[in-house]
């Protein structure tokens, strides 16, 4: 039996974020007689899974962080020679020219830049370092992916998105993690310490300006003065973790509200939940937005975030720029009825079951490398 293709994933920092638990689940799916990643991640990287990557016999390599710009391209350059990928698949957006010049540098046939996200003009540090880099997506990378229409649109353009050479690879998750399971529900409740009369309002997603917590904080503030016996969970980490504690403190929600951390059990997390509150500035097809539908939950998005997430037809898009009160009036809508159902049949239709999407991109990568045999074989008869 021959080996395993081995394809070079670049992951930038594995911190928990949705792109990390993505790459992931098509790695636990994917049939590894035909295909093995190598996770390459950055040295400040803090939740890679390392043992179970290694048991279903993937690799971890650690790198500088790109911020270290010379060592990185440097390091890189070693990996590459060594293990002679033809596949690099990238997914740090548009800083994917910095490892895919690296990879065409040294002969690497198939480069792969992997839309994730888009920009906003409220984090604009970020969204000038994204707009000088993105004339440069197609550089060096000569094969496109995308999670949604909007980020296929956002860096790659109109026109090559138009012509079909974008592949959208949805973000699919397993359903049977998620199903909504009543037992599952009273026996976490009862963990967390919830109330069985409570109305939970859930949110997961890092403690970053992108996720708008700060707003969501005020939306509960709202919520709480017409049902006080509301409880927000919030569950993630990140930078602003402790900014959004003082909030909920300064605002007197302290008793209302419960910060969970990084948790290793979010499929069950959400089975606690009545609603799903996303106000981010910013996504490009967020995996928690699929999981709490996958979890029968109604959900209440940002107008912000791509229509390509909306599964169910109880999901609601809201504008951050209307007010808390207009979010409140929402959330609490239909507040009595908590009748949660068996949704993944939905969920399959629309494309994000991953033990049928992760065929996708398995014949994806074998229509590459057929690609690059005939590109060989026409060499070979000039």
């Amino acid at each position: 039996m021959s080996e395993p293709i081995r394809i070079g994933m670049i992951m930038g920092k594995w911190i928990g974020g949705g792109v990390e638990s993505i790459v992931y689940n098509y790695y636990k799916y994917i049939d590894k007689e035909k295909f093995q990643f190598d996770f390459i991640c950055d040295s400040d990287s803090t939740e890679i899974p390392v043992k179970e990557i290694e048991s279903m016999g993937g690799k971890v390599i650690i790198i500088p962080p790109y911020q270290k710009f010379f060592k990185y391209k440097r390091e890189l350059k070693k990996v590459f020679e060594k293990e002679k990928y033809l596949i690099i698949h990238s997914h740090i957006n548009a800083l994917s020219i910095f490892p895919l010049s690296v990879a065409k540098k040294v002969g690497v046939p198939i480069r792969i830049a992997h839309s994730h996200t888009t920009s906003n003009k409220k984090e604009w540090k970020k969204d000038i370092i994204k707009k000088c880099l993105k004339p440069f997506s197609k550089v060096y990378a000569n094969k496109y992916m995308c999670c949604s229409e909007k980020t296929g649109r956002w860096l790659f353009g109109n026109k090559e998105y138009e012509k079909g050479t974008v592949f959208l690879l949805k973000n699919a998750i397993n359903i049977n993690e998620f199903v909504f399971n009543k037992n599952i529900r009273e026996r976490k409740r009862k963990e967390l310490e919830i109330d069985s009369s409570q109305f939970v309002i859930g949110h997961i997603g890092r403690f970053v300006k992108a996720k708008n917590q700060t707003f969501l904080i005020d939306i509960f503030s709202e919520i709480v003065k017409k049902e006080p016996n509301s409880l927000l969970v919030l569950a993630g980490q990140g930078p602003l973790m402790e900014n959004i504690k003082k909030k909920v403190y300064s605002l007197g929600l302290y008793k209302n509200t419960k910060i969970l951390n990084q948790r290793k059990d979010i499929s069950e997390i959400y089975q606690a939940f009545d609603v799903f509150v996303l106000p981010s500035l910013y996504e490009g097809l967020p995996v928690v937005g699929i999981e709490a539908q996958a979890a029968g939950l109604r959900c209440v998005f940002s107008n912000n975030i791509t229509k390509e997430v909306k599964l169910l037809n109880s999901t609601i898009f809201l504008s951050i720029k209307d007010n808390p009160q207009k979010w409140r009036d929402c959330i609490l809508k239909n507040i009595g009825d908590s009748k949660r159902i068996d949704t993944s049949n939905e969920i399959t239709q629309k494309g994000y079951n991953i033990q049928k999407e992760v065929k996708k991109l398995e014949e994806k990568y074998n229509e590459y490398l057929i690609e690059i045999n005939y590109a060989k074989k026409q060499r070979k008869k000039v």
